[in-house]
Protein backbone atom coordinates (compact mmCIF):
# COMPACT_ATOMS: atom_id res chain seq x y z
CA UNK A 1 0.00 0.00 0.00
CA UNK A 2 1.28 3.46 -0.81
CA UNK A 3 0.58 6.36 1.58
CA UNK A 4 -0.43 10.10 0.26
CA UNK A 5 1.61 12.36 1.51
CA UNK A 6 0.45 16.12 1.24
CA UNK A 7 3.47 17.17 -0.58
CA UNK A 8 2.98 20.99 -0.14
CA UNK A 9 1.31 22.33 2.98
CA UNK A 10 3.12 22.39 6.47
CA UNK A 11 1.49 21.30 9.74
CA UNK A 12 3.49 22.92 12.64
CA UNK A 13 3.45 21.38 16.28
CA UNK A 14 4.24 24.05 19.06
CA UNK A 15 4.07 22.68 22.30
CA UNK A 16 4.80 24.68 25.44
CA UNK A 17 4.68 23.86 29.11
CA UNK A 18 4.05 26.93 31.60
CA UNK A 19 5.69 28.05 34.25
CA UNK A 20 4.25 26.59 37.92
CA UNK A 21 1.20 28.54 38.00
CA UNK A 22 1.35 30.49 35.42
CA UNK A 23 -0.59 28.44 32.69
CA UNK A 24 -3.40 30.95 32.79
CA UNK A 25 -1.17 34.18 31.80
CA UNK A 26 0.37 31.72 28.93
CA UNK A 27 -2.82 30.82 27.87
CA UNK A 28 -4.00 34.75 27.37
CA UNK A 29 -0.50 35.26 25.44
CA UNK A 30 -1.62 32.40 23.14
CA UNK A 31 -4.40 33.21 22.54
CA UNK A 32 -3.99 36.60 21.50
CA UNK A 33 -1.53 35.33 18.99
CA UNK A 34 -5.18 33.62 17.15
CA UNK A 35 -6.40 36.95 15.79
CA UNK A 36 -3.44 38.01 14.50
CA UNK A 37 -3.07 34.86 12.28
CA UNK A 38 -5.86 34.09 11.23
CA UNK A 39 -6.33 36.50 8.19
CA UNK A 40 -2.37 35.94 7.09
CA UNK A 41 -2.63 34.26 3.76
CA UNK A 42 -1.51 30.57 3.91
CA UNK A 43 -3.14 29.97 7.46
CA UNK A 44 -5.41 27.20 6.94
CA UNK A 45 -5.78 26.03 10.64
CA UNK A 46 -4.47 27.85 13.99
CA UNK A 47 -6.00 25.55 17.01
CA UNK A 48 -5.01 25.82 20.87
CA UNK A 49 -5.56 23.44 23.23
CA UNK A 50 -4.38 22.61 26.82
CA UNK A 51 -3.96 19.19 28.13
CA UNK A 52 -6.74 17.77 30.39
CA UNK A 53 -3.77 15.61 31.96
CA UNK A 54 -1.55 18.21 32.18
CA UNK A 55 -3.03 22.07 32.28
CA UNK A 56 0.15 23.31 31.99
CA UNK A 57 0.95 21.46 28.88
CA UNK A 58 -0.31 24.36 25.70
CA UNK A 59 -0.30 23.21 22.18
CA UNK A 60 -0.91 24.73 18.76
CA UNK A 61 -1.90 22.87 16.01
CA UNK A 62 -1.12 24.88 12.73
CA UNK A 63 -1.20 24.14 9.52
CA UNK A 64 0.51 26.09 6.71
CA UNK A 65 -0.11 26.61 2.65
CA UNK A 66 3.41 25.72 2.38
CA UNK A 67 6.25 26.62 3.89
CA UNK A 68 7.35 30.09 2.50
CA UNK A 69 3.98 31.16 4.38
CA UNK A 70 4.53 29.66 7.79
CA UNK A 71 8.13 31.47 7.53
CA UNK A 72 6.34 34.70 7.00
CA UNK A 73 4.24 34.03 9.76
CA UNK A 74 6.96 33.13 12.13
CA UNK A 75 8.76 36.54 10.74
CA UNK A 76 6.10 38.54 11.94
CA UNK A 77 6.45 41.54 14.48
CA UNK A 78 3.85 40.13 17.06
CA UNK A 79 5.50 35.96 16.62
CA UNK A 80 8.70 37.38 16.72
CA UNK A 81 8.02 39.76 19.59
CA UNK A 82 6.56 37.22 21.77
CA UNK A 83 10.06 34.89 21.22
CA UNK A 84 11.73 37.27 22.65
CA UNK A 85 14.97 36.35 23.81
CA UNK A 86 14.44 33.37 22.99
CA UNK A 87 11.75 31.84 24.89
CA UNK A 88 8.72 33.38 26.04
CA UNK A 89 7.32 34.89 29.57
CA UNK A 90 5.28 32.47 31.60
CA UNK A 91 7.13 29.36 29.86
CA UNK A 92 9.38 26.49 31.50
CA UNK A 93 10.06 25.05 27.98
CA UNK A 94 8.75 24.39 24.37
CA UNK A 95 9.51 22.87 21.04
CA UNK A 96 7.99 23.23 17.74
CA UNK A 97 8.09 20.66 15.19
CA UNK A 98 7.16 20.98 11.69
CA UNK A 99 5.78 17.95 9.54
CA UNK A 100 4.10 16.57 6.37
CA UNK A 101 0.52 15.13 6.48
CA UNK A 102 -0.53 11.74 5.68
CA UNK A 103 -4.00 11.93 3.35
CA UNK A 104 -6.79 9.09 3.61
Amino acid sequence: MKLKKNETQLVCIAKFFAKENEEEMLLTNLHGLIEKTLPEGGCIRYELNQSIDNPREITFIEKWYDKDTFDYHCNQDYITGFFKGGKPDHVESFDVSLHKEFLP
